[in-house]
């Protein structure tokens, strides 16, 4: 997809548990998609495996959660995370969604990375991106 990248061990991010689905797949590296909030999350191993994320907080400001202390301990986090969302692209783009109920969470210090499942959440794996626009709006009548 990229082409040949040069990555140097210390940009890799080992996931012990792989992603869910993805269970062997345990080395990963960022590729910021220039000029937009999305980043890939590519694997070392599998050049066709990778997983667009964006930063949850860029599209939902309100988005909150207590990362659980077990998880908290297996990431070595202390104070600096990086937290994104996977995105799935749908076939009409303004439809796509991000999954707030399962985030990607990064130690960036440590190159650690995990996805988290919220349980007890009423967040979804299908968040709206972009809101759907009021097609109503401005049409007016008599």
């Amino acid at each position: 997809m990229w082409g040949e990248l040069e990555v140097g061990e210390e940009e890799v991010y080992h996931f012990s548990k792989g992603l869910p689905g993805f269970d062997e797949e345990n080395r990963f590296v960022l590729i910021p998609w220039e000029d937009t909030p999305f980043i890939y999350l590519q694997s070392i191993k599998e050049p066709d495996l990778s997983f667009l994320l964006v930063s949850p907080f860029v599209f939902a400001p309100d988005y909150t959660f207590e990362l659980p202390e077990a998880d908290r301990a297996e990431l070595e986090i202390d104070e600096e995370v990086s937290v994104y969302s996977i995105v799935t692209i749908q076939s009409e783009v303004s439809t796509s969604t991000m999954n707030l109920l399962a985030p990607v969470v990064l130690n960036p210090s440590k190159k650690i990375g995990k996805q988290v499942v919220l349980h007890q959440s009423s967040y979804g794996t299908r968040h709206q991106i972009w809101p759907a626009k009021d097609t109503n709006s401005g049409k007016g009548g008599v």
